[in-house]
């Protein structure tokens, strides 16, 4: 049971600074970015390539600078080019493929067993404490911090409520002298760094990269993030990260419980799915409860007089 929970936590973890990416453009900025799937193949393609050529911590700086550029050129398309903001993250996501494929040099499968990297590093320098065993947990816990810390304060600075006043009023922000096409390129960047960030660590983690490693993130962030929103629907920009986190730790959960049970991996898509549906439609049916438990009393109420009567 605690090997179950380590591993949705650290899988968790890690999916969280994609769904940080998708905390801030999705929520802060208004902007659904469709081309996180192949980001994330991204950032986990260039950090694999960079740390087989024995560099592991520059492995991280350029997969983050991949994600930047691919956040670049997503919104370029979307600010300067006319293509709405959905299609923008498609074509770029389509586009990817072809770009990881070459990146893997026309594989689909790097095995990196015998290449070094961030955690063998970490294993190594806590190799005799306590805390030896938990070498993955410590790297992906140190990233994540690192992540929200920054972003946390990012969203404070003035291009942060620029950033953030962008998704909410666009017409008001011009209207400020901002100009918005600036505030969501630098929004889609950070937050395609963030993503990028991600699948290099999902990448080393696993000492292994296919071209199939980021299909269906978009889905398992988006369904994070409605989860961890349902915690802290209101309140500070803070608890609103931690409640993500949070929820990319549940989901992960819910993905490692199925697992354990022998379930088939090609469920796994269909769970996602249908998460993504509880999360969306959850807060709506709640608040519809009332109503239909008051339609069913008087429903009852007029089949059975007799009963009400007494």
């Amino acid at each position: 049971m605690l090997l179950l929970l380590q591993t949705a936590l650290e899988l968790g973890l890690i999916s969280s600074l994609t769904v940080l990416a998708l905390f801030l453009s999705y929520s802060m900025l208004n902007v659904c970015d469709l081309s996180t799937d192949g980001c994330f193949t991204l950032g986990a393609t260039v950090g694999a390539v960079v740390a087989l050529s024995g560099h592991p911590y520059l492995a991280i700086l350029a997969a983050m600078g991949a994600g930047i550029l691919s956040g670049f050129i997503t919104a370029l398309l979307q600010t300067k080019m006319g293509i709405s903001s959905l299609l923008s993250g498609i074509i770029v996501n389509t586009a990817l493929y072809s770009v990881n494929i070459g990146i893997m040099g026309n594989a689909s499968v790097l095995n990196m067993n015998k290449t070094e990297t961030v955690f063998t590093k970490m294993k190594g320098l806590l190799a005799g404490s306590f805390l030896a065993g938990q070498y993955k947990l410590a790297v992906i816990l140190l990233a994540v911090i690192l992540v929200a810390v920054f972003l946390y304060f990012f969203l404070k600075t003035r291009l942060g409520l620029a950033i953030r006043a962008t998704g909410n009023n666009p017409d008001m922000v011009r209207s400020s002298s901002i100009n918005p096409a600036f505030t969501t390129i630098v929004g889609l960047c950070v937050a395609n760094a963030f993503t990028g960030l991600s699948g290099c660590l999902m990448a080393q983690a696993q000492k292994s990269v296919n071209i199939d490693i980021g299909s269906g993130m978009v889905t398992v962030a988006l369904a994070s993030l409605l989860i961890g929103q349902s915690f802290f629907q209101k309140g500070r920009i803070g608890g609103k990260m931690i409640g993500v986190i949070i929820g990319s730790f549940l989901f992960r959960l819910v993905y490692t419980i199925a697992l354990s049970f022998n379930m088939p991996a090609y469920l796994l898509k269909a769970i996602s799915s249908v998460i993504v549906v509880i999360a969306i439609s959850g807060p709506y049916l709640k608040q519809q409860l009332p109503n239909l438990i008051r339609k069913w009393r008087s429903g009852n109420a007029g089949r059975n007089p007799g009963k009400e009567e007494i």
